[in-house]
């Protein structure tokens, strides 16, 4: 680590913790070994990390992350760009994928998969600008559809994740894992929503209630306002229910960050201080930000093992699907178990993206045939797509 001594092996314990003890061993242990490599990875690909003043990459303090299995304090693991950190890895790795020889079929939605048996062999998409269907055929087919948090009326999630790669693994006659685990974010802001990052409280922000105190002491007497998130939002549930919520109706929680120094906040927050004066008019370097749990992240997906291969669970024994992958929120490895620790979700797509990649070039050679499609191949697609072009109910779809 940057800012202390850290070990995976301390990361590891604590992501177990944090799943609740529901998490899968193996793919954590495969999760945070791989994870300083992927760090290093980043960097030489051109993530801007944030630096220390002595030019090494800054890490973060996040929730449920500790030194020596627990006992040796908070630890700051999170290496960060800012409060932009997806953003710029999402910008930086799209930079990189274009250096290679890939074809980008944008605006094409996938709507199944192709099938023979408990074989993948390609999927059937539509052209969202023109309508038009097509087929395409591999070998490989990696489902990276994200979550299903937009089943919620509230949650931070893109407005693209909406379930629908796991409800074309449902519909190939495919399992589905772990589903009721759905994380809530402690710091969402009020009636909007939006994110407003763990590392507000990892920079050193802290909830208050009504009364104005930081009332995570009494839940977490250690971790406080950076326990981890199932435990910090049941406790905002419990401080609202027992009547010490902010507002005319005491129905949330206030998020305090204007006693830390306004330059702190401008380097390492400045996104932050955005959302909030969009979504709540408020300025974070004077005034509490409301806040309440929201919907998150999806712990539940596709089951997979920590080689990425798509799990089917039959007659008491896993087999794997042959040429299905999934990776991301998308997947379930059981590697967040029943809840994920912050910045382990940005890890998890890195890392496992990249397990994905090595699990194919194994099996793939180059010049492998694909095999052929039959005529047939994608009707049952064509057919549960009518269903919705065609019908004539009372509740418009685009509504």
């Amino acid at each position: 680590g940057s800012m202390e001594e850290d070990n995976w092996l301390w990361h590891m314990y604590d992501t177990v913790k944090g799943s609740d003890w529901l998490g899968d061993q193996d793919a954590i242990h495969y999760m945070t070994r791989e994870a300083p490599k992927a760090v290093i990875e980043l960097e030489n690909f051109g993530v801007p990390f944030s630096r220390t003043k002595e030019g090494k990459i800054y890490q973060r303090a996040f929730g449920g992350q500790s030194l020596k299995f627990g006992k040796g304090g908070q630890a700051h693991r999170c290496a960060a760009v800012a409060d932009r950190t997806g953003h710029s890895m999402l910008h930086t790795l799209y930079g990189q994928s274009l250096r290679y020889d890939c074809n980008y079929f944008i605006e094409y939605f996938a709507l199944d998969l192709i099938m023979e048996g408990s074989k993948c062999k390609g999927c059937v998409a539509i052209n969202m600008e023109e309508g038009t269907l097509h087929r395409f055929l591999a070998k490989h087919t990696i489902v990276a559809t994200g979550g299903y948090g937009r089943a919620y009326f509230s949650c931070t999630s893109a407005h693209s994740c909406t379930g629908d790669g796991n409800a074309m693994i449902s519909r190939a006659g495919l399992q589905l894992q772990d589903m009721e685990f759905v994380q809530f974010h402690p710091t969402g802001i009020y009636g909007a929503g939006c994110l407003m990052t763990e590392g507000c409280r990892g920079e050193g922000g802290f909830l208050i209630n009504s009364k104005g105190e930081r009332f995570m002491e009494r839940y977490a007497p250690v971790a406080k306002d950076l326990a981890s998130r199932d435990v910090v939002s049941r406790s905002m549930t419990i401080e609202i229910r027992e009547g010490r919520g902010v507002g005319p109706e005491k129905d949330h929680i206030h998020l305090q960050l204007h006693h830390l120094p306004a330059e702190q906040i401008a380097a390492r927050l400045p996104g932050i201080s955005e959302t909030a004066m969009i979504f709540t008019g408020r300025d974070v370097t004077k005034e509490p930000v409301p806040i309440i749990p929201t919907v998150h992240y999806s712990m539940g997906g596709i089951p997979t093992n920590y080689k990425t291969e798509v799990l089917l669970h039959k007659g008491g024994k896993d087999t794997t699907v042959e040429g299905l992958y999934a990776i991301g929120e998308a997947s379930c490895s059981s590697v967040h178990g029943a809840n994920r620790l912050g910045a382990n979700s940005l890890l998890d797509i890195v890392v496992f993206g990249r397990a994905a990649a090595n699990t194919i070039a194994e099996k793939a050679k180059p010049g492998d045939s694909a095999g052929e499609l039959s005529s047939t191949d994608g009707e049952a697609a064509v057919c549960n797509l009518d269903k919705v072009r065609y019908c004539n109910g009372k509740t418009p779809t685009a509504a």
